[in-house]
């Protein structure tokens, strides 16, 4: 298995050298890291000069889609693993996957992961722990899946349609629904990554997460799962009207519209 490894970064360099000398440290090693610098202003430009073998890729802020999407397309090798910038992986994390697609005919999957906030490991919320089946439904509530344990086939995710930009979170939820709804997804019952983070908003408890939830979930809406999809479009509508309700924000125009979309499916 030749692998990519793609760390999409920006003014974040010490944390990305440590994560590169987790996959430096690997038992199995890429063939490839590319290091997609999306507009930093520190130090980030001199990260060849530390670890020279990287590819470093320079781009002008465009988000984290887009760097992820640069990388997949700089990419050489059949095998995409994906790795954020403040995250790292545990030394046999490449070789226990591979072992696994070795024995497994599938051309994505995941693993178990640890959480650790001020460098203190905590206990992963109930909703965002792993599910006992990998299907779109499974996965239609919460991203369940961390980009950092991923591994996929460059052919698929290219047939897929890579990250969407228009997405400034939830790009990662959007992309794994995408595949589910059409392709089994592997998962690794291993906890092979640590999530680092200075708080648990930084763990998907942003305020608007379900408001970019809903925007990537109502492209399922006329698909195979539309049925399921709308109830928990609904269930979210809820959550996010009454959330900008008490804090008295502007009721996003989309947001209504997708409010009358529903009203009209369910008559």
């Amino acid at each position: 298995m030749d692998i990519s490894v793609v760390i999409p970064t920006c003014n974040r360099y010490l944390f990305l050298k440590r994560a590169l000398r987790s996959v430096y440290a690997q038992t199995y090693l890429p063939k490839e890291v590319i290091v997609v610098d999306d507009g930093s202003s520190d130090a980030t430009s001199k990260i060849q000069e530390e670890f020279p073998d990287i590819r470093y890729i320079y781009q002008t802020p465009k988000g984290v889609s887009v760097a992820r999407n640069t990388g997949i397309q700089a990419a050489r090798y059949e095998w995409i693993a994906f790795l954020d910038d403040d995250d790292e992986w545990e030394r046999e994390k490449l070789a226990l996957q591979k072992e696994y697609h070795d024995t497994n005919d599938l051309p994505i999957s995941y693993t178990d992961e640890r959480w650790f906030v001020n460098e203190k490991e905590k206990n992963i919320p109930k909703k965002y722990r792993k599910p006992q089946k990998n299907t779109f439904l499974e996965h239609i509530r919460y991203c369940n899946i961390a980009p950092s344990s991923v591994i996929a086939q460059k052919r698929l995710l290219e047939s897929i349609g890579l990250f969407d930009p228009t997405l400034p979170v939830c790009e990662d939820y959007d992309m794994w629904l995408r595949i589910l709804a059409r392709y089994p997804f592997g998962y690794l019952d291993k906890k092979l990554i640590r999530k680092h983070a200075h708080s648990f908003r930084q763990l998907g408890f942003s305020e608007n997460i379900e408001y970019w939830r809903i925007r990537a979930l109502k492209k399922h809406l006329k698909g195979k799962y539309g049925k399921d999809v709308q109830a928990v479009l609904e269930e979210k509508i809820r959550i996010v009207l009454q959330g900008r309700k008490k804090r008295l924000k502007k009721i996003d125009e989309e947001l209504l519209e997708l409010v009358a979309i529903i009203a009209e499916t369910s008559v």
